[in-house]
C-alpha cells in the first residue's frame, strides 16, 4: 500500500452478477485494512449504433444515464457489507482500453477481473478483455476465475 497508507482496487464489472460477485470477493480478500481501501466498481458500456422500426438507435437510447447494472450493485452491496469505500462509474468505450485508461486515471494499485476458464482440458484461456488487459497493464492485475 502506498505512503498514504490507501489502496485503490479498480473492479470492471460486465452484466454478469455472479463474475462480479467473484470479483468483489477476491477485493474483499485482499490482506491489509479494509478502511483503507477504495474500489471503484467500473462498468464499460460498449458504443452501439444501430437501427429499428423507429430508425437509428444508439448507445445512450439503451442506458439510462446514471443506471447501473445489477451487477455492479451486487459487487458495490458486497463491497460496502465488508467495510470497503466504493465509486461507481459507467464509462463508454472499448472495455479493455477503457479499463486500462480509467486504472491510469485513478493510479490505481490493482485490477481485479472475473474471468471463464474456456478449454474442457482444463487450459485457461481468458475472455479477450480479461486478456487484454492482463498483457498490456502497467499495473498488477488480480484475475478470478469461474469454477
Amino acid at each position: 500500500m502506498g505512503s498514504d497508507s490507501s489502496y485503490t482496487v479498480l473492479l470492471p464489472v460486465d452484466r454478469e452478477s455472479n463474475r462480479a460477485d467473484r470479483a468483489a470477493a477476491a477485493v474483499t480478500n485482499l490482506p491489509g485494512d479494509h478502511g483503507e481501501v477504495t474500489a471503484v466498481v467500473l462498468h464499460v458500456v460498449e458504443p452501439f449504433q444501430g437501427t429499428d422500426e423507429g430508425g437509428m438507435v444508439e448507445t445512450e437510447d439503451l442506458y439510462e444515464s446514471g443506471e447501473f447494472p445489477d451487477s455492479v450493485d451486487a459487487a458495490v452491496d458486497a463491497l460496502e457489507d465488508a467495510g470497503i469505500t466504493t465509486e461507481r462509474r459507467q464509462v463508454e468505450g472499448d472495455p479493455a482500453e477503457t479499463i486500462l485508461s480509467v486504472a491510469q486515471e485513478l493510479d490505481a494499485d490493482n485490477i481485479v477481473m472475473s474471468g471463464r476458464k474456456r478449454s474442457p482440458a482444463g487450459k485457461v484461456l481468458f475472455g479477450s478483455t480479461v486478456q487484454s488487459v492482463l498483457l498490456s497493464a502497467d499495473r498488477p492485475v488480480t484475475t478470478v476465475l469461474d469454477e
